[in-house]
């Protein structure tokens, strides 16, 4: 019973290092640490406890699980686009969806029809299968200004979490067969919590994988489309430029001469009530009688006031 008892404890500090090993695979002595050295330490253990089960070591795990893994890149793109008719780039935008087995994943449109003002941002999931295929229907929609494209490369980290479930599997499997073993109450206890901890770990990498599998499978394009009254020219020489400066400054003047009128016939009221309070106030100011202007009287310089020098000459005497 007691050599029993140690078993159970030895395979159970065995399952708990195998969970380590799948918390911390990364890198060591500048490779991954895979579930088959985890597996060999595991088996150390139950060695050391006077027992081995093979059933825990897969034979070359990694290797199996990098050659069932292609590359797996992720593209993601990003376009901006104009057009004078903002309907049917529209329309031709979703038939480039539809056509490509995409689906849209998030829609934003600004401005009104009436002012002919309107944008949209696009998001945009497409199969990877489709990526440039759709590029190059999305092009068909407008006058493309930019277009930015991304591929992140997320193999190694895929291969990651493939190894870490894998290592978390067989720390399951051998916990299910510890619990059946199992007998007194504490060891039981122990083992359904190290099973539960497992269990939530798991669910976690297998949300981070199905996660990377939607991202390989579905790239991503961002998509903002303007309506605009004139196409904006590209590749266009200097005396192009300085051509549809001339015609964009007349174009401007004459809009604002345009909107002048406009913004006086608006307010022909206001303005018609203006003249006629000026009429008015002039022909009163016109009417009022004016002062005469009195002379005004002759004005005697003031005395002098600086004093008279005393003559040196004696006076004469009489």
């Amino acid at each position: 019973m007691k050599n029993r008892i140690t078993r159970i404890t030895a395979a159970l500090a065995a399952a708990a290092l195998l969970a380590g090993c799948g918390g911390s695979i990364g890198s060591k002595d500048g490779g991954y640490y895979t579930t088959e050295a985890a597996a060999q330490e595991s088996y150390n253990y139950d060695s050391a406890a006077g027992g081995t089960d093979s059933s825990l070591m897969p034979a070359n795990a990694a290797e199996a699980a990098a050659d069932e893994t292609a590359q797996k890149i992720i593209y993601n793109a990003s376009l901006s686009m104009e057009s004078t008719d903002f309907d049917a780039a529209r329309e031709t935008l979703m038939a480039a969806v539809e056509a490509n087995d995409a689906w849209m994943e998030s829609v934003s449109v600004y401005g009104t029809e009436k002012d002919h003002d309107r944008s949209a941002d696009y998001t945009v999931r497409v199969p990877v299968d489709n990526y440039r295929a759709f590029l190059a229907a999305v092009g068909e929609a407008g006058s493309v200004r930019n277009v930015s494209e991304n591929a992140e490369n997320i193999t190694s980290s895929y291969i990651d979490v493939q190894a870490r479930l894998s290592a978390l599997e067989a720390q399951r499997t051998r916990l299910n067969e510890l619990a059946d073993q199992a007998e007194t109450t504490a060891d039981l206890l122990e083992i359904e919590s190290q099973l539960s901890d497992v269990q939530y770990q798991l669910e976690n990498y297998t949300r981070q994988l199905r996660n990377m599998d939607q991202q390989v499978s579905y790239s991503t394009v961002d998509i903002y489309l303007q309506e605009v009254a004139t196409l904006t020219p590209t590749g266009v020489t200097f005396t192009e430029r300085i051509a549809d400066a001339f015609g964009g400054g007349l174009d401007a003047f004459v809009g604002f001469v345009q909107g002048l009128v406009i913004a006086l016939v608006y307010l022909w009221p206001v303005v018609l009530i203006t003249v006629v309070v000026v009429f008015i106030l002039r022909k009163v100011w016109k009417k009022r009688p004016k002062k005469e202007k009195l002379p005004k009287p002759a004005q005697t310089p003031p005395p002098a006031e600086y004093p008279v020098k005393p003559s040196d000459e004696p006076k004469p005497k009489y």
